[in-house]
């Protein structure tokens, strides 16, 4: 599956459930808060890694998005779909949901096969009804249902408005 070209993202540790919606959207978003327990200079370790990786590092703290400048993104709000609102409002995201990272890595995902179907933990009973994909780093299987669908719908509705 192809990935996207947009922009790379790196968010501080406060803005975790923005962080699952960005990569729902297929976007390459890392977490600080898959670094482990933070550290006295974490604030300077972000920075080095957004400059290093070419990444906008998106933050609630007023001054570490002082400290990063044009390469950093003060997030305001504290609701999650406002937050992807303003990531659109700036024009580094745009509304879609193309299935193509793990929400929980950021590993891409791929077709699963017949096998990974049939271990995964949790799968739809109408399996012929859907499209699936696997993280090869989490062994967890994706696919565009119910929950995919509302979750389209709210970024829509959100983005649209």
């Amino acid at each position: 599956m192809p990935e996207p070209a947009e922009t790379r993202f790196l968010a501080d540790r406060m803005l975790g459930t923005l962080t699952r919606y960005l990569r729902f959207m297929g976007y390459d978003t890392v977490s600080a808060n898959g670094f482990g327990t933070g550290t006295p200079d974490e604030d300077t370790c972000l920075l080095s890694l957004a400059a290093r990786e070419h990444r906008i590092l998106l933050t609630r703290d007023h001054e570490l998005a002082r400290r990063g400048g044009e390469q950093a993104v003060l997030v305001v709000a504290g609701d999650v779909l406002a937050q992807v609102r303003q990531l659109a409002d700036l024009g580094l995201v745009e509304h879609r949901l193309p299935m193509s990272r793990c929400s929980l890595c950021n590993t891409v995902l791929r077709g699963a096969t017949e096998d990974e179907i049939a271990s995964a933990r949790y799968a739809p009973h109408n399996q012929e009804s859907y499209t699936f994909f696997w993280c090869d780093r989490c062994g967890k299987l994706y696919w565009n249902g119910s929950h995919g669908r509302r979750l389209q719908e709210r970024i829509a509705s959100r983005l649209s408005s």
